[in-house]
């Protein structure tokens, strides 16, 4: 990249199929731009996980960040023995091949055995678009599907169909404070439950009964088995497939309340422009979910759409939303450390996770 007058401004990745031209590297001339660098930067990366996840019985967790680490558009995930790839855009897709030897190197020392790429979708389907085929890369097999450990608490992840890489990594820490909220509660709901995560914290945490609610029947089954592997019987809980806003209006009807409500939908902006549609789509969400909620009880609320700002976000959970005076906001969470941001890419700081009581 130069400026008029041939200003050197620095060195970086162009997409012609992006709405993003050129994502930079770096602002110096040297050293060149090859593979070496790549590769250092992603050594950087792995060794900041080592230290982080050292002790903590966790087995997943992500590797490379993208932009965060440093390395436009790389995300890599972890799932204990299996890397997966993905790019967000094309730029690198010529380079994977050049750094597929360093990667099976690197990762191989630290137990990784299988290396995996997951497609990327096309830039018209939307910045928040995923690709849903793993290619195999390196090593053996890649597994339809493994239990990884995280904290301690043992989860499925469908690598061949899961959601992102094969699971939502960014919501670990938030799991985990799930559990704790979960002492002593009586009825737990889990909207939009997926494979169950919060679900089996939850229940671990104590709670005395999870109700979990998803449009997909597989993602039920596979919950189901997250629970066995943890020790508890998912019979004493409940499995509900159907749409979220639909089971809010029965069970508001039925009398039915929640002392404790997770509500994490899929993202309801793809896009800037889908911004207000989705903005009144969670108002109505966090009206429907507050008609359930126990006095004195506690509702998690989570965005993971990039285009709405945590302070959009916070808006839609005000009382006039709520149609209730009785909640204040007891904590505003984002991601974990192993998904690390820049001061100026306000676009990595994605995730809002909104504790009230």
């Amino acid at each position: 990249l130069s400026a008029e007058g041939a200003t050197f401004l620095g060195r970086g990745f162009w997409d012609a199929e992006s709405a993003i031209a050129v994502r930079v590297f770096q602002r110096t001339q040297a050293p060149q731009l090859d593979e070496r660098a790549l590769a250092e930067r992603l050594e950087r990366a792995f060794a900041l996980r080592d230290g982080w996840f050292a002790g903590r019985d966790t087995t997943a967790y992500r590797l490379c960040n993208g932009e965060g680490d440093r390395v436009p558009s790389l995300v890599i995930d972890r799932y204990d023995r299996v890397a997966v790839v993905r790019l967000d855009g094309g730029m690198l897709a010529p380079w994977i091949d050049r750094l597929l030897p360093h990667l099976a190197r690197a990762l191989g020392a630290r137990g990784v055995r299988s290396i995996g790429l997951r497609a990327r979708a096309s830039s018209a389907a939307g910045a928040d678009a995923e690709g849903k085929k793993l290619a195999h890369l390196h090593g053996p097999p890649l597994p339809d599907r493994l239990f990884v450990r995280e904290t301690g608490v043992a989860m499925e992840v469908d690598l061949a169909r899961g959601q992102k890489t094969g699971a939502f990594l960014d919501q670990r820490d938030n799991r985990a404070r799930v559990r704790a909220l979960a002492a002593g509660r009586r009825r737990v709901l889990n909207l939009f439950s997926y494979a169950g995560g919060f679900s089996v914290a939850a229940a671990l945490g104590g709670a005395g009964r999870v109700t979990s609610v998803d449009s997909a029947s597989a993602a039920h089954a596979s919950a189901q088995r997250t629970f066995r592997e943890n020790g508890v019987d998912p019979a004493a809980h409940e499995f509900v497939t159907a749409d979220a806003f639909d089971f809010l209006e029965k069970a508001h009807a039925r009398g039915d309340r929640y002392d404790l409500i997770i509500c994490d939908p899929p993202s309801f902006a793809p896009s800037e422009r889908a911004k207000p549609r989705a903005l009144g789509a969670y108002r109505r969400l966090h009206t429907a979910v507050a008609r359930v909620l126990e006095r004195g009880g506690v509702l998690c609320a989570a965005s993971c759409s990039s285009h709405i700002t945590a302070e959009d976000f916070l808006a839609t959970l005000d009382d006039a939303t709520l149609e209730r005076d009785d909640l204040r906001v007891r904590a505003v969470h984002g991601q974990p450390e192993d998904h690390p941001t820049l001061p100026a890419w306000w676009e990595g700081r994605y995730l809002k996770f909104v504790v009230l009581e």
